[in-house]
């Protein structure tokens, strides 16, 4: 759903119900500003959020995991290209 903010400000109980629903993106002047969703949805896309940390303060054991991580998925990449050929 997309409402303007004027629609926001005057059916605000209206709208705020629908992003009970679905998400609800208000604009201003006809451009996205924001999207109202319900708390629920939005704990759970905080959760998903990434740390990011240098490289340099990565652990020995964040490097063998990597490595390991790395070495098993190694071979899906090629049978994924694989996947159909014929000589």
């Amino acid at each position: 759903m997309r409402v303007s903010t004027a629609e926001l400000i005057k059916n605000f109980g209206t709208v705020a119900d629908k992003a009970l629903q679905e998400p609800v993106t208000v604009t201003k002047n006809g451009r996205d500003r924001f999207v109202l969703v319900e708390v629920a949805e939005f704990v759970r896309m905080k959760r998903r959020d990434r740390r990011v940390i240098k490289i340099e303060d990565w652990t020995e054991e964040e490097f063998d995991l990597m490595e390991k991580q790395i070495a098993e998925h190694a071979d899906y990449e090629l049978d994924n290209e694989l996947v159909g050929w014929k000589p």
